[in-house]
């Protein structure tokens, strides 16, 4: 389907492009959005008529996108989920959980602005960019951790993946020192003797005696 767009659409064009785009994306986004129109006759006269308009609804959009980027950007929002001890987690954090993490926060995120290339998959600190308009980006943290106190020390910038594994090298090597010095306490050198064997001789001449 060809639709002239109204505004600027990332990887897709500019106001007043005419493109092309898939039925499904143009009824389900772009038409509904108000960010394109069917192209045909009647539609570019009426877009050449309100260019003017358009325009400026643009402007304000992107001054409205560029405030809200300046307190938005560096934002940490934090996202509770269960992991195993490598810290992959059991299932994956999507665009609508880190859109829900900001909206709990009270920071509004529509789950469309968040870019991420594919669903994250493990505990850590994150940067994912906030698209407010389509010349104007953000950048927060989302910090996927297994509890709270966890999260807090990741952003402390502990790793925690690496103490949990310096924690269990040293109980490990803490048992097998117990354990060594447990069969150390039992082992008694004293009464490991050694006993000779008898010659047959011997037996007969005892015998005899």
């Amino acid at each position: 389907m060809e639709v002239i767009l109204l505004e600027r659409v990332e990887n897709l064009g500019q106001m007043g492009d005419v493109v092309s785009v898939k039925s499904g994306y143009a009824r389900n986004y772009l038409l509904p959005q108000q960010k394109a129109l069917r192209a045909n006759d009647a539609n570019k006269k009426i877009f050449e008529n309100q260019r003017a308009e358009l325009e400026a609804r643009s402007l304000e959009r992107k001054n409205d996108a560029e405030s809200a980027a300046e307190k938005l950007n560096g934002r940490a929002f934090v996202v509770i989920r269960q992991a195993s001890e490598a810290g992959a987690l059991y299932g994956s954090v999507t665009t609508r959980d880190i859109a829900e993490a900001a909206s709990e926060d009270g920071v509004k995120i529509e789950r469309a602005q968040v870019r991420i290339d594919k669903p994250l998959k493990t505990i850590g600190i994150f940067s994912v960019r906030v698209a407010l308009h389509p010349d104007v980006s953000a950048t927060i943290d989302v910090n996927i951790a297994r509890s709270e106190d966890e999260a807090e020390r990741q952003a402390r910038g502990e790793n925690v993946l690496a103490q949990e594994t310096d924690t269990e090298e040293q109980a490990e090597a803490e048992s097998e020192s117990e354990s060594g010095e447990s069969q150390a306490e039992f082992f008694d050198p004293e009464a490991q003797t050694a006993v000779a064997p008898q010659q047959d001789g011997e037996d007969a001449n005892e015998d005899k005696e």
